[in-house]
């Protein structure tokens, strides 16, 4: 993972480097574990997007959450700045 600007370029298999805009990155305060949630601001079709979330390592290696737990944490995590996004839009 290369990062910039808010953006992460991540290269497939074949090669191939894909850009991904970073909506919210968090660190887990018991685990130390680091996250990011990132998606392809290229789509404008928001039925068609997709939010992907990873934990990353201080090198920028992305790794998936496969851990039931770890999933349900990250996702109160992403809730929660749900919820605070909305507040601050209504403001």
């Amino acid at each position: 993972m290369q990062e910039l600007d808010n953006k992460i370029v991540l290269v497939d298999d074949l090669g191939n480097e894909k850009e991904f805009e970073i909506l919210l990155t968090f660190e887990n305060e018991e685990t130390n574990k680091k996250y990011v949630y990132y998606y392809d601001s290229n789509i404008e079709d928001e039925d068609e997007a997709q939010l992907y979330v990873s934990a990353y390592d201080d090198e920028g290696n992305l790794f998936e959450v496969e851990d039931g737990e770890e999933a349900e944490m990250v996702e109160e995590v992403y809730n929660t700045f749900l919820d605070e996004t909305v507040v601050e839009d209504e403001a």
